[in-house]
């Protein structure tokens, strides 16, 4: 974080302090939530949560060095204490101050990202463009909430010329919370999908939630939309910032052609401004096309020269951890076996592009194996897209299909149904059985996929089957 006297601090924050200060005292340490992450000079946000409550922690903080804690109520502890009326509002108003001060020096542009699928393969691909090109702040992870965004905004300072913001959100109003806090210069719409559908309500809220990247934009910045998804192409209409389209349509200024899916990665060429130039991803699935298409459209209208863009991107070695992560399966269950990793995240429209990938990139004689967990957040929608999922894994011929979980169940009985599949689909009840299935079924060359929401912890079977955990 920049430096800040404690004056500043609570004029922005909007707070007092529990007992006397040197209001002149300067902080410029980092800002953490978690009490373990905290270290000499850093700033700590006691924040209540859902679990937990922050403020049973600020000793724990003061003892690892903070200079600063700001709570919603007293705590005892020998170092400074701001009390604010809300701990998470206070924590936006320093992410907008931080960052107001650093855009006043002239240099810092923001890239925000947002979108069902492919926030943070994009965010992943951008850092790797921009930070090649000078200081830049993207997240670690998913710090994409109300919380994870403004965090990953204070790493920000003087030096700073690019910030990559992901935006995600599980209600309407999300997103435009984020935007209060800083106006991107190119805001990203990446898909419109059942993500978190519970929480929206439908996929028109969906749309309406995700269009609040682009329609406080002003005039002068770029809102950059995915014109093959028409509830994103629809945006155009909602913003005043100039638009900008990628996608495999004809009609997008960033465009894909020649799109090919391998187990070694994903290759296309990529249109822009007449030219046409191949690049090759490490990262697996064509469904990953999109997110390059972004990044590279971003670096575009940032002046960055397409080469160098694609020479940036091609050094990616995957999408992020757990996801679509390629493994060399442990060689004490069966030689050869492939796993692909991919259950960090799941909705409907990812898991389809997972399992598609997985039938792409099989070689002839290789079985494909899916195993699958439940998605969560789709609310009214979640048996229904159980279902649709069983019945794809049998169009797309998957060679052996484990369900773990009861929530998942719909997409077992689903595949069972069809009568038209020579496959098998094996329901189990959790992921211990899974791994003593697999590993008594698996065979050498199997390619085996491995996807679920983050709440089903099938991320953990899969670095089993990779014999990393």
């Amino acid at each position: 974080m920049i430096a800040l006297t404690l004056a500043e601090l609570r004029d922005a924050l909007g707070g007092e302090f529990a007992g006397a200060v040197d209001s002149e005292a300067v902080v410029s340490g980092s800002v953490h939530t978690d009490s373990r992450l905290v270290e000499r000079g850093s700033v700590f946000f006691a924040l209540p949560g859902e679990e937990t409550d922050g403020h049973l922690f600020a000793g724990n903080a003061a003892l690892a060095g903070a200079a600063l804690i700001i709570a919603q109520r007293p705590v005892d502890v020998a170092v400074p204490v701001l009390i604010v009326p809300d701990g998470v509002a206070a924590l936006a108003a320093l992410a907008r101050l931080v960052v107001e001060r650093v855009r006043a020096l002239g240099r810092l542009r923001v890239v925000a990202v947002t979108g069902s699928n492919g926030k943070t393969t994009t965010k992943n691909l951008l850092r790797a463009i921009l930070a090649a090109e000078g200081p830049t702040v993207a997240p670690e992870g998913s710090f994409n909430n109300h919380v994870g965004a403004p965090i990953s905004m204070l790493h920000v300072d003087e030096r700073t010329e690019y910030l990559v913001v992901e935006m995600g959100a599980s209600f309407v109003g999300d997103i435009a919370r984020l935007i209060r806090i800083v106006t991107p210069d190119i805001g990203i719409v990446l898909k419109v999908g059942l993500a978190h559908a519970g929480g929206f309500g439908g996929i028109e809220q969906t749309q309406r939630a995700k269009a609040e990247m682009v329609t406080d934009l002003p005039a002068t910045a770029v809102a950059l939309l995915n014109t093959d998804d028409p509830r994103v192409e629809a945006m155009s209409a909602m913003t005043a910032a100039r638009t900008v389209r990628f996608g495999l349509s004809a009609h997008a200024d960033v465009r894909a052609t020649d799109v090919r899916a391998t187990a070694a990665g994903t290759s296309f060429t990529v249109h822009a401004d007449g030219a046409a130039s191949p690049v090759t991803l490490r990262i697996l699935g064509e469904h990953h096309v999109s997110n390059a298409l972004a990044a590279l459209a971003s670096a575009r209208e940032l002046g960055i020269p397409l080469d160098r863009a694609i020479a940036a991107i091609g050094t990616v070695p995957r999408a992020e951890r757990w996801r679509m992560e390629l493994l060399s399966g442990d060689p004490a269950i069966a030689d050869g076996v492939t796993v692909i990793n991919d259950a960090y995240n799941a909705s409907p429209d990812s898991t389809a592009a997972a399992l598609k990938t997985l039938a792409q990139i099989a070689q002839p004689g290789q079985r494909t194996v899916a195993v699958l967990g439940h998605m969560a957040e789709l609310g009214e929608f979640e048996t229904e897209e159980h279902d649709r999922l069983g019945r794809l894994v049998v169009r797309l011929n998957i060679g052996q299909l484990v369900v773990v979980g009861e929530g998942a169940r719909a997409i077992h009985q689903a595949a069972s149904l069809e009568g038209s599949w020579d496959g098998e689909s094996v329901f189990v009840a959790d992921m211990d059985a899974a791994y003593d299935l697999l590993r008594a079924e698996l065979r050498a060359g199997d390619v085996v996929l491995v996807k679920s929401s983050k709440s089903a912890g099938l991320r953990h079977l899969g670095d089993r089957l990779a014999g990393i955990a």
